[in-house]
Order: structure tokens, then C-alpha cells, then sequence
């Protein structure tokens, strides 16, 4: 058997395997063409060709790479597009959380901001207009219509609550209603700074509270964060110029009536999948806060918030007026922005941005209304604040388990 293996003298007999380039240059190896089978003997002048697949094969040493129709190197180019997305993703996601951080340390400014003003211009109006508790209401009211415009026009989602939680909201609008009453009772009798010093107690009261209601025994570490709190502000109590007692115990009743109302929400709120977040929980007080305390107001107080009875005591009305309503836009405002801020951190971080809170108001008002301060009575505030930052940083640790 005889192998059917043909030369063509030139490439140029097959078009499809005639680039030009190859036809001219020099020294050019001819294109064989073997059949891929074995055929009988035939005679030297007969060419016959069956109908068969046909291998070719070339000597030249220049490789056919046109019939390639993949790029050898279109693997790195998706590897480096994925490359690029990836880092993309991984700026949009950098400059999402600065945005975050921006907009959360802007709400921080925000707080701080509203409650200085709330105290300063709250400070003003109940030095001149002595009625603590027409004062509340008037902050209520003001309250009140807000929360109505925001649920008006959809600025906030209108909730729909049930009879069952407006009876456990209710035991919370009082102690709400009080908290606020004794802290302006206690403004109008003495000094921003050192109502916010007896204000720095409050995480004792919560403790004690917790314990009494809650069983919710402290650790060590909590209680040893107790000692510089009250230590601090026994200090700054004997040595602070505007001390009196029913500004001292209107400030202390204050902080019973605030935790009261934290340890009432765990223990009276209705379950936990029909509970109100803290906006809507708020908006509902504040409307029911109005409600509650307008009525005692009028009975307690008579109605003195009119502009003929500020101009029979001899007070400049506009001012008055304009103070008020000020300091109880600035009053709804900084509770707001506390909660959002609350949704958006841990309560540990929280509490130390009241903590930070309390001394920027401290340090505010001592420089707006030029208050004395004594170097004992400054150590006995920086005592306390540092008392409370440490409380709220050992807050978070938790006691072991003990071992079966």
C-alpha cells in the first residue's frame, strides 16, 4: 500500500491558503496535502482524490495564528475589569460610610446645639416668669404641634396604636411630665451648671431603680463607678454659690422621675413585635404630656402665659414670648435628634455623648450667664462627669457566666 501524498508546486492553488505576504517572500516551503487514509496502488498519470477529510500541514515555521479568533490575552483583561470594579465598590462603600460619619457627627452638633439653646434661653424666661409649670406646658403645646404638622404632611409615617399600648403610654407621659417639670423648677431656683451638676446622678438612680424593679443587679465595676459620681457632687454642692434646697431636690427629683420613666418602659411596655419605636413612642408622650399637664396648669398656676397679664407684672411680652416658644422649639428638638442619633449607635455610645453633652452645657452656661465658680466646686463637677464617663464605658462589660 502506497500512501497518497501529493506536492503542489505552489500555495497559490488553494485560495484559501494564499496570503500574499507568503506567496512573495523567499525561501517559501511548499503546503503538503496528505489524505488521511490508505488507497491501493493506481497508475503514476491517474490522480484520484476521494471524497475525504482533508490534514494540512505546512513546514514553514510561521504559525498560522489569523484562524485564532480568541485573544490569548482577553483572560487578564476580565481579571483586570474585575480588578477595577472591585475597587470601585470599595470607594463607594469608603465614601458611604464618611457620609454616614459626617451626617451622624452633624446630628451630634445638632444635639449639643439645641440644648444649649434650650437651656439658656429656658434659663431667661423662668428668672423673670416664675411658673414652672406653665412653662412645661407651654413646651408641651409647642411639642404638640409639631408632632401634628410632621404627621400632616407625611414627614413622619402617622402610627396606629392601639388601646392596649395608649394605657401602657400613659404611666410614661407622667413621669415624662415630671422629669421636665422638676428639671424647670429647678432651673428658676439655681444655676444651669449646678442643676446639670445634680443632673450627672442619674445613672445612680438608674442603678438603684433597676435593681429595686427589674432585678438587675449591678457588677462591681458599675458600683465602683457610682463613688466619683456622688462624691463629685456632694463637692460641688457645698461649695456652689447659687445653692438652695428646693433647687437641689427639684434637680434630684428630676433624675428620680427620668430613670423612673427608663425602668416603667422595660417593665410596662406592651410586646416587643407591637412596641413603637422611640420617635413615634416620643411624639405619643409629648401629645399626651400636653393633654395631662394643661389641665393642671390652669388649676395650679392659673392662666398667666397672656399678654395682659406679662404687661400688668411689668415683663417686656415680646421677649418673653419669643424666649418661651425658643426654648420649647429647642426643648422638641434636641429630644428628636437624641432619638434619631439613638437608632444609629450603640446606647453605650450614646450615653457618652450625653455625658459629652452635660459638660459643653455645663461649660456654655457658666460662660453665657458669667456664673462663680470656685476651683472645689469645678474639681466636684469634673469629678462627677468623669464618674459618669466611666459608668457608661463599664456599662457594656458583662459578668462571666458561671460555670455548671
Amino acid at each position: 500500500m502506497q500512501s497518497a501524498a501529493y506536492s503542489l508546486s505552489s500555495p497559490c492553488s488553494i485560495p484559501s491558503l494564499k496570503p500574499r505576504k507568503f506567496c512573495s517572500r523567499a525561501g517559501f516551503q511548499p503546503i503538503r496535502v496528505s489524505s488521511s487514509f490508505a488507497a491501493p496502488e493506481r497508475h503514476e498519470h491517474s490522480v484520484s482524490l476521494p471524497n475525504r477529510s482533508w490534514r494540512l500541514s505546512s513546514s514553514s515555521s510561521l504559525p498560522l495564528r489569523a484562524w485564532n479568533l480568541v485573544p490569548s490575552d482577553s483572560k487578564p483583561d476580565r481579571f483586570e475589569v474585575r480588578a477595577k470594579a472591585a475597587e470601585s465598590a470599595g470607594e463607594g462603600e469608603k465614601s458611604g460610610s464618611l457620609v454616614k460619619i459626617s451626617e451622624l457627627g452633624l446630628l451630634f452638633g445638632l444635639w449639643y446645639l439645641f440644648n444649649i439653646y434650650f437651656n439658656i434661653y429656658n434659663k431667661q424666661v423662668l428668672k423673670v416668669f416664675h411658673y414652672p409649670v406653665t412653662i412645661s406646658a407651654v413646651q408641651f403645646a409647642v411639642g404638640t404641634i409639631i408632632v401634628s404638622l410632621m404627621w400632616t404632611f407625611n414627614l413622619y409615617k402617622r402610627p396606629k396604636v392601639s388601646g392596649e399600648q395608649l394605657v401602657a403610654i400613659v404611666p410614661l407621659a407622667l413621669v415624662h411630665i415630671l422629669g421636665n417639670l422638676f428639671t424647670n423648677m429647678s432651673l428658676g431656683k439655681v444655676a444651669v451648671s449646678f442643676t446639670h451638676t445634680i443632673k450627672a446622678m442619674e445613672p445612680f438612680f438608674s442603678v438603684v431603680l433597676s435593681a429595686m424593679f427589674l432585678g438587675e443587679l449591678p457588677t462591681v465595676w458599675v458600683v465602683g463607678s457610682l463613688l466619683p459620681i456622688v462624691g463629685g457632687v456632694v463637692l460641688a454642692s457645698v461649695t456652689e454659690a447659687s445653692f438652695n434646697w428646693p433647687g437641689f431636690w427639684s434637680a434630684m427629683a428630676s433624675n428620680l422621675a427620668n430613670q423612673s420613666r427608663n425602668v416603667l418602659s422595660k417593665k410596662l411596655m406592651v410586646k416587643k413585635e407591637e412596641s413603637l419605636d422611640n420617635i413615634t413612642l416620643f411624639s405619643i408622650i409629648t401629645i399626651m404630656s400636653f393633654i395631662l399637664l394643661a389641665p393642671v396648669a390652669i388649676f395650679v398656676e392659673g392662666i398667666k402665659f397672656t399678654p395682659a397679664y406679662m404687661q400688668s407684672a411689668g415683663l417686656n411680652v415680646k421677649e418673653v414670648v419669643v424666649r418661651s416658644l425658643l426654648a420649647a422649639l429647642s426643648f422638641h428638638a434636641y429630644q428628636q435628634v437624641s432619638y434619631m442619633i439613638l437608632q444609629r449607635v450603640s446606647p453605650v455610645t450614646h450615653s457618652v455623648g450625653n455625658c459629652v453633652k452635660r459638660v459643653v452645657v455645663i461649660v456654655s452656661s457658666v460662660i453665657f450667664f458669667k456664673t462663680p465658680v470656685s476651683l472645689i466646686n469645678s474639681l466636684g463637677t469634673g469629678i462627677a462627669l468623669a464618674g459618669v464617663f466611666l459608668y457608661s464605658r463599664v456599662k457594656s462589660i458583662k459578668p462571666k457566666a458561671k460555670a455548671a
